[in-house]
């Protein structure tokens, strides 16, 4: 049995009483906040609000980089290494993992983008064809392009998701360029949407507690903080768009935290340094696995791409990971 434990924003919002709410008008008040948001004229993070100029500054050096791309003649090899994404499979062993998860399998997808490079839907569900997972968790931006169709993004990552067998959840939470009509998409698709809230999945008469946060890179309100701060007590993983709370997050105490965002650079350097991460704050967890304190991260480098169909020393990926007892008390361990 699975539980859904709201965690409520009412800061901002002396009226009405926490009590007098029902679950329909917490997600009237989260949807008409993140609306408003969507339509300022600048960003909200956890540490500052910014402006839309360093955007639509970043979005013309993208084009540029591009164009630089095609005139050198090096644009193909980056579209071909943008549809050779890598299927990871990987485990990460924790002494206070309930014993019941041992051997808990998630597959862990970000970033899809399928707006943005249509044809990667079809090499990515080849690739997850007949995979079995207990769960499926799914950090952010689905969609790519606000001007485009949510179908666009929706319809992919539904032909996809058919191949695999997901016994217990599927789970998501929006990212940067998910627009707040994304929830609704994705409920009807058969995901749970956590925004600022957690789930408490069960077996075998234990629980692990997954926390899910709206994105905190654009659309940043304290909900989001107080989200990791109030979750039920046990083992926690953290859902998140980007790794910009994980100081918050390993505060608070919890065990594992799944990101994307970055890309992983998407154009890196030959030795796979990424030359752009847009992180604004917690820059160790840029890509890949990373440790902070007790709790251990992992940033995805994403399925799609975002700006140019080009990746460069840098290939798009889906991760399974499988979670395992530590026999020994001390640090999780990844191996």
């Amino acid at each position: 049995m699975n539980v859904v434990v709201p965690i409520r924003d009412f800061a901002s919002d002396p009226a009405p009483k926490p009590e007098k709410l029902t679950l329909g008008s917490e997600r009237e008040i989260w949807e008409d906040r993140r609306r408003f948001l969507e339509r300022r004229r600048r960003h909200v993070s956890p540490d500052k609000i910014r402006s839309l100029f360093q955007s639509a500054l970043l979005r013309h050096g993208i084009r540029a980089a591009a164009a630089a791309a095609w005139i050198s003649g090096f644009y193909r090899r980056g579209q071909n290494n943008a549809l050779a994404p890598d299927l990871r499979e990987f485990t990460v062993a924790f002494p206070d993992l309930p014993a019941a998860f041992d051997g808990y399998r998630i597959l862990h997808l970000s970033d899809t983008h399928f707006d943005f490079l249509p044809e990667l839907a079809d090499i990515a569900a080849r690739m997850l064809a007949g995979l079995e997972v207990d769960a499926l968790m799914l950090t952010g931006d689905v969609h790519g392009d606000r001007h485009a169709p949510l179908a666009h993004s929706i319809a992919p990552l539904d032909r996809i998701l058919a191949r695999v067998s997901v016994r217990d959840r599927r789970l998501a939470v929006l990212g940067n360029h998910d627009p707040a009509e994304m929830a609704e998409a994705l409920d009807r698709a058969g995901f749970t949407v956590l925004l600022n809230d957690s789930v408490l999945l069960e077996r075998g008469g234990q629980r692990i507690v997954v926390t899910g946060l709206d994105d905190v890179h654009y659309f940043y309100t304290p909900a989001a903080t107080r989200a990791l701060a109030e979750a039920p007590p046990g083992f926690r993983i953290a859902l998140v768009h980007s790794a910009e709370v994980a100081d918050h997050a390993a505060a608070a105490g919890y065990a594992l935290y799944l990101c994307g965002h970055t890309h992983g650079g998407q154009i890196c350097l030959p030795n796979g340094r990424a030359i752009l991460t847009l992180l604004r704050r917690c820059h160790f967890g840029a890509v890949g696995e990373w440790r902070f304190g007790r709790m251990i991260g992992y940033t995805s480098r994403g399925l799609g791409i975002s700006g140019v169909p080009l990746r460069y020393n840098c290939r798009g990926e889906m991760s399974v990971i499988t979670l395992r007892r530590q026999a020994s008390e001390g640090k999780p361990v990844w191996f």
